[in-house]
């Protein structure tokens, strides 16, 4: 028996479109990140997926994709885990700021290293290292005894704390991870033996 894990990034959210750091800030899904979400929910449907958990963030963008989600999926009225410990990496002083600004702030080079770098935080914030520091002791109490159970679970959160799941699961270096992108709206899935090892990779 295997389980099936289902990582999406939430869509496009308004400081996303503006270029802006977000970090804990709170803005919500632009009209596109609407249609992202949704999009997603059609494809998961279209599978035949039908989650038996729901996980998501304590930010609205990340709960907002699960819902526009679920609607399309047709699935109501089911439990919805909320938790801070699936929040996007902590951006400190530079949350709020447009990223050409905090280069002109800053210098392009040492925005760069606090982008980046595993384990450099920005002023105030988290590093990679510090977000998976906090959501893989989550993932691994919580989430993965699902999975090893052979339950479906379904992951709405961010682009750094999905990061931080996707190098323990595929067993990937810190080099390796900084270079991975994960698209707004974009499904991860994969299949989670009994051993809490990843098993394959699933393409939508």
């Amino acid at each position: 028996m295997t389980g099936t894990l289902i990582l999406v990034r939430h869509g496009q959210s308004e400081w996303n479109l503006k270029n802006l750091f977000t970090g804990w800030r709170n803005p919500n899904l632009t009209k596109l990140g609407e249609s992202e979400a949704r999009a997603t929910g059609k494809a998961l449907k279209a599978k035949g997926i039908v989650p038996d958990l729901y996980y998501t963030s304590a930010l609205r963008r990340a709960q907002h994709t699960l819902d526009l989600m679920l609607e399309e999926m047709g699935i109501f009225n089911v439990t919805i885990i909320r938790n801070t410990a699936l929040n996007e990496r902590d951006y400190g002083d530079l949350a709020g700021l447009n990223k050409d600004d905090a280069r002109e702030k800053w210098g392009e080079e040492q925005v760069l290293i606090w982008r980046r770098s595993y384990d450099v935080p920005p002023p105030g914030g988290e590093s990679l290292k510090d977000t998976a520091a906090r959501t893989l002791p989550y993932y691994e109490s919580e989430i993965l005894p699902q999975l090893k159970a052979g339950k479906t679970v379904l992951i709405a959160a961010h682009g750094n704390s999905l990061r931080a799941l996707v190098m323990a699961i595929e067993g990937l270096t810190p080099d390796e991870i900084l270079k991975r992108e994960i698209a707004t709206g974009e499904p991860t899935v994969y299949r989670i033996g009994t051993d809490g090892k990843l098993e394959e990779r699933i393409e939508l």
